[in-house]
């Protein structure tokens, strides 16, 4: 979650939720300088939300729907919790 809390993260996921965009496209796109796209890419590379295809001397980007639905049902689950916190009244007393 951490990950997508930057905009421009987000923004890169967004994108690469309808196609797979190579670094250029994603430049054009957001209006980020190419280094920052890179950086942004890899975070996401490492922690398995995005995939690389290798395409000539450009490398695509493809967004992971299973992680993306790993997180979701992680939101869900603080969802109902809040959810059911909140028809319970619970709080925590003060000391």
């Amino acid at each position: 979650m951490r990950l997508l809390a930057d905009p421009l993260r987000a923004r890169i996921v967004s994108l690469l939720a309808s196609e797979a965009l190579c670094t250029c496209h994603l430049v054009e796109e957001t209006g980020a300088k190419q280094t920052n796209i890179s950086n942004h890419l890899r975070a996401l590379r490492e922690a398995g939300l995005v995939d690389t295809e290798p395409c000539g001397r450009f490398t695509y980007y493809r967004l992971r729907p299973e992680a993306l639905d790993g997180l979701a049902a992680q939101l869900t689950g603080l969802a109902e919790a809040a959810r059911r916190a909140n028809l319970e009244q619970r709080k925590r007393p003060c000391p």
